[in-house]
């Protein structure tokens, strides 16, 4: 459903042509509207597509990126709609919308990613994709992926209610926002260092409006049917964890084990959500040896 936009408390800033010129990144106009990425890397490595979670903008990946471009990887990172510096849609915030503006990207860039990275919501994204563009992927890692719990949280129900959302984010929605991200690493030097990074993109106007939307519309439980899905299109997995993980705990390993049946599977100790940013070395030297063994996979 799409809700009604909003601006919440908070939110001073523009998203406008003279704001883009100031930040980092290029720009597509997708069907839907404005993409913000950056493709970097060496231009004979083979490509990186990183898919972003609920709300972390490209440069969330940059420690990952530094390492994979040093192993000889091109990289495409970009910010999904709402967040970092992508236009704030007014729309569905569904797993169409995010999975097509991938598509419009990756077409309009005249690219085709070889590889697939992705974190949280990120994955459940990632898989989606990779289930229709199978024929030129070669393998696929998800790191802390979400889509495991039985059902969503009642919040996610109450934000479907216009009025609730609209009276929930406009009051609440910083309050939110700074909550998860305080859960979503370990160390309080490292959660700084995040929310440095995600805090100036949400005063740009509609980002609560577009994360409400989010946690209103897009699935983000009782995804079992698509990690069997993944499974079953025998596309080389990896499975990326950590063991503190207090936003899609660690305590469903074995139900993801048994639903996907990864190709390889790591269980990160002391290690909270976001394995990428907070062991942006290790995730790297995974996916190398992971990806190098599976690079010529094909259907």
């Amino acid at each position: 459903m799409t809700l009604p936009y909003f601006t919440a408390r908070g939110e001073t800033v523009a998203l406008d042509d003279a704001l883009r010129a100031q930040v980092r990144g290029d720009f597509m106009r997708c069907r839907d509207g404005l993409t913000q990425y950056e493709l970097t890397g060496p231009a004979e490595g083979q490509l990186v597509l990183l898919v972003p979670g609920l709300t972390i903008p490209l440069d969330y990946w940059d420690p990952v990126v530094t390492e994979l471009h040093e192993r000889g990887y091109r990289t495409l990172t970009y910010s999904g709609y709402g967040r970092g510096y992508s236009d704030r849609v007014t729309a569905s915030y569904d797993e169409s919308l995010f999975v097509r503006q991938i598509q419009d990207l990756v077409h309009g860039l005249g690219v085709a990613p070889r590889h697939v990275i992705g974190s949280s919501m990120g994955a459940v994204i990632g898989m989606l994709y990779v289930l229709q563009a199978r024929s030129t992927v070669s393998c696929l890692m998800i790191v802390g992926p979400a889509g495991l719990l039985a059902r969503k949280p009642p919040i996610a129900a109450l934000l479907r209610i216009p009025v609730v959302n609209r009276l929930l984010g406009s009051a609440l929605g910083h309050t939110l926002l700074e909550g998860h991200l305080s859960h979503n690493l370990r160390d309080p030097a490292q959660v700084e260092r995040l929310a440095a990074l995600v805090r100036p993109c949400y005063q740009v106007e509609g980002s609560i409006y577009a994360l409400c939307a989010t946690l209103a519309d897009f699935a983000l439980a009782g995804r079992q049917d698509l990690y069997r899905a993944v499974r079953n299109s025998g596309l080389p997995t990896m499975l990326l964890w950590g063991d503190e993980d207090q936003v899609t705990p660690a305590a469903r390993w074995d139900e993801a084990m048994e639903l996907l049946a990864p190709t390889q599977a790591e269980l990160v100790r002391q290690t909270g959500h976001m394995v990428s940013f907070e062991r942006p070395d290790l995730t790297a030297q995974l996916f190398t040896e992971f990806a190098t063994t599976h690079q010529g996979a094909q259907p």
